[in-house]
């Protein structure tokens, strides 16, 4: 990695599911600025400090997409970096901040409040259903994939019967290297039309739901919503509301049961939650693809200087053990605070959603150390097999018993 010429492929393939390659350590300290070839072909720059990470993506001035960058996958079309739905959303500026305060509205600490209670009891229902069914049971597909599921269609007024489309249709978007174009082709058409067809019906008969507010509302501008835009921002929401959270659950759950301690940590001391679903936010070394941002001006960064148009690829998950900010950052410290992690990014395009992720995390956490306080892996750590081929790191499943 100390050669600036060499040429890495990314993403970086994981050694372990749950452990960092040793690739983002060499990189930070020997290469912070590293060439990679994507797998469309293209190349990009990789940044793996977290000064860099942090610095390009709370820049303004740089978007996810521009015309002349670097493809993520050799998708025509389809892929949640050069689709339709990330095109068709206002991508800077003061119509990107209009379009982001609308959908913040419903995501502020009062409306998190309000929704803990449903989160909870959904949770509860979803545990009563993992121990009637017997152990082992793999917790991500017991709990961890439907509880988000349920949340955010009720957010969009969707309903849950549809759930398992809407994971394909996820996947099909996050593709790397799974799904043949064809497929995406087909799988993008059916999720654009059954959102198209849902933003109707909303039209005809609103609900208490965000969807129907976008329709019927406007901006601080006096505009309204696009139906393009709508069926983007449904689209958008959809597969974020489930698609990363499903994946954290998961990889929380078994960062704090690979090494019990953790879990009989929390045990003795519930008030570390909080804490503690921040710091397996911070330590995820499955944590995706990372974020791209398009330079359309020069910057210099650590490792010296980006130039216009360059295709950045930020590491949130290296930048994140980066040991200049987080002192013993290989450790998982519970109750490490502050904790300024990049997981969520940073600026103007950090992630909408974070406040009900973080909801969810620490109710599902809560939740299992009351139901469940003998839970363990059922399997060793090392033999827990990661999602591939797709833009979110994740498990497969999480064998656990009780």
């Amino acid at each position: 990695m100390t050669d600036s010429d060499e040429i890495v492929d990314y993403p970086i393939p994981p050694v372990d599911a749950i452990q960092p390659p040793p690739e983002w350590e060499r990189m930070r300290q020997q290469c912070p600025v590293a060439h990679v070839r994507l797998p469309s072909g293209d190349q990009a720059t990789l940044l793996t400090r977290y000064d860099d990470v942090k610095q390009v993506l709370a820049d303004p001035r740089f978007t996810r997409t521009a015309d002349d960058a670097a493809r993520v996958s050799d998708s025509e079309s389809g892929g949640v970096f050069n689709s339709e739905m990330a095109n068709s959303l206002p991508q800077s500026g003061d119509a990107h901040q209009r379009w982001r305060r609308r959908i913040t509205k419903w995501f502020t600490a009062k409306r998190m409040i309000a929704l803990r209670p449903g989160i909870e009891a959904m949770a509860d229902r979803l545990v009563d259903e993992m121990i009637k069914q017997g152990k082992p049971a793999d917790l991500k597909a017991s709990l961890g994939f439907p509880l988000p599921v349920w949340v955010i269609c009720d957010l969009l007024g969707v309903p849950e019967s549809d759930r398992d489309r809407f994971a394909y249709w996820s996947d099909t978007l996050l593709n790397l290297t799974r799904y043949e174009q064809a497929e995406i082709d087909a799988a993008q058409a059916e999720f654009v039309a059954y959102m198209a067809g849902h933003i109707a019906a909303k039209r005809e008969a609103p609900g208490e739901d965000l969807l129907s507010e976008l329709i019927t509302g406007t901006d601080t501008a006096g505009e309204r919503m696009t139906d393009r835009m709508l069926v983007s921002t449904g689209m958008g929401l959809l597969v974020a509301g489930h698609e990363t959270t499903a994946n954290m659950i998961g990889k929380m759950m078994a960062m704090l049961l690979a090494d019990r301690r953790h879990w009989e940590a929390l045990l003795a001391d519930p008030a570390l939650v909080r804490t503690a679903v921040e710091e397996t936010l911070r330590s995820d070394a499955n944590p995706g693809f990372g974020m791209i941002r398009y330079l359309s001006e020069d910057v210099e960064v650590s490792g010296g200087v980006l130039p216009a148009g360059t295709t950045a690829v930020c590491s949130m998950g290296s930048a994140n053990r980066d040991e200049s900010v987080f002192a013993g950052a290989a450790e998982l410290d519970l109750s490490r605070s502050p904790n300024v992690h990049l997981s969520f990014g940073a600026g103007p395009h950090s992630c909408i959603g974070q406040p009900l992720a973080r909801l969810e995390l620490q109710v599902t956490l809560e939740v299992l150390l009351r139901r469940l306080p003998t839970l363990e892996l059922a399997v060793a750590a090392a033999d827990l097999r990661p999602v591939e081929g797709l833009a979110v790191g994740g498990l497969r499943e999480v064998p656990v018993k009780w």
